[in-house]
């Protein structure tokens, strides 16, 4: 049944949040558990529908998997099927990620085409060649990537974009492979760095974690462990726009401000007064923000994710804002939405142009994808009167408990079937 919030404008967002383990982490660590033979225990997990549908995906490859609020214990057989269907890949595009280990334990991978927000392309290219240099053949056929290889080994391998998935995937496929893997101009996303702990932590020997140069040293095996998932940057940055565009007064626990330093940055800009410590970030916002621009780039750059926030921010900034999306041609989607809601926005090519105005207007909203959705709630706090927000799944894929921490902190939000 579908399922809208309906959000109060002129709620000033204030108090405490705590953020869970990363989305964009956790589905990557879970693919990570099909390298190694045994039980690995995921922790700080959090509590979003694309872990059940990961695991979904897991028990169809032959895995055992018991989801236990936070904690996610994935066991692993020696023997694992190597055919992801349809029916689990397609709800979300991260099902991906299990087509680099497959291959590296099954010698074979078919994997269904994936499904995931409406953003834009996002091709496999990047992810078939850098297979391929590792001595796999992948193709696409009857609607799922194939890949086979009797023996992976070691390649200098170049990706021609910083491709997160790309990444992923290779070098989930290179820690088991015969020799040395460097991989060139590699996503450098703490995520990613995540992932390369944790597979080091498993046995793996990967060099270079957070730089755009990794090298992996090809391992016989590895062994589960227990590993707790870093705290989600983008739900935690979310919040910070939030305060800033409400005016308000929030501080932020359960992430590392230093993987939101530009957003930060951008906020400070804005007028807002920025603290933070070791794993916690306050944000106040006593005035109207200042227009800002903001071009979104692959990290350490503004996260493209985080693009709805900064244009819910601009169309209630003090001033005229630019915006350019670098990295999925569909974002500006969202821009659409919010011109119902009142703003001043146009778009051309990959540039937004957004005047901002005092007060937007509510109106009903259709969210295309997850932080889109986010961002039009964030908008109907800002306007007048009521508005409803639907396609509502597409948010709790990404935001656990995004209702109780948004009511938590002086809004009126409520869902509504």
């Amino acid at each position: 049944m579908s399922e809208r919030f309906v959000v109060s404008g002129g709620s000033r967002l204030e108090g405490e949040v705590v953020v869970g383990g990363a989305k964009n982490s956790v589905l990557k660590l879970m693919a990570a558990a099909l390298l190694a033979e045994g039980t690995t225990t995921l922790t700080n997990c959090p509590d979003i529908l694309d872990v059940p549908f990961m695991g979904d995906v897991l028990r169809g490859l032959g895995c055992e998997v018991e989801i236990d609020g936070a904690t996610v214990r994935i066991t692993t057989p020696h023997t694992l099927k190597h055919n992801a269907d349809f029916a689990a890949v397609r709800q979300f595009r991260a099902s991906v990620c299990v087509l680099g280990p497959l291959v590296a334990r099954c010698g074979k991978a078919i994997v269904a085409l994936p499904g995931g927000d409406a953003i834009g392309s996002r091709p496999l290219d990047m992810h078939q060649a850098g297979l391929r240099l590792l001595g796999a053949t992948s193709t696409i056929e009857h609607g799922c990537v194939v890949a086979e290889a009797d023996e992976l080994h070691g390649a200098d391998i170049r990706l021609a974009f910083p491709s997160v998935g790309a990444t992923e995937n290779i070098v989930m496929a290179a820690v088991l492979s015969k020799g040395r893997t460097t991989l060139d101009n590699a996503a450098r996303e703490p995520e990613i760095v995540d992932l390369c702990n944790m597979l080091n932590e498993m046995g793996a020997q990967i060099e270079g974690g957070g730089s755009s140069t990794l090298t992996i040293h090809g391992v016989d095996s590895l062994k589960p462990v227990k590993h707790r998932v870093i705290g989600d940057r983008i739900v935690a940055a979310t919040w910070g726009v939030a305060a800033a565009m409400t005016r308000g007064d929030v501080t932020v626990r359960g992430v590392n401000p230093a993987h939101i330093q530009l957003v930060l940055n951008k906020l400070r800009e804005a007028g807002a007064e920025v603290t933070h410590g070791p794993s916690w970030y306050r944000v106040v916002q006593k005035d109207r923000p200042k227009a800002v621009n903001f071009a979104t780039l692959p990290y350490p750059g503004f996260p493209t994710d985080l693009q709805p926030m900064a244009i819910g921010l601009a169309a209630v900034a003090d001033g005229t804002s630019m915006i350019t999306e670098n990295v999925f041609e569909a974002r500006f989607r969202f821009v659409e939405e919010m011109v119902r809601l009142g703003a001043d926005a146009r778009t051309d090519g990959h540039h937004a142009v957004i005047r901002g105005v005092e007060m937007l207007s509510s109106a009903p909203v259709w969210s295309s994808d997850i932080r889109a959705g986010a961002g039009l709630v964030l908008a109907g706090l800002c306007a007048d009167g009521v508005t409803e927000v639907h396609d509502v799944y597409h948010i709790d894929r990404g935001y656990p408990s995004f209702i109780e921490d948004i009511t938590g902190l002086g809004a009126d939000v409520r869902r509504v079937e």
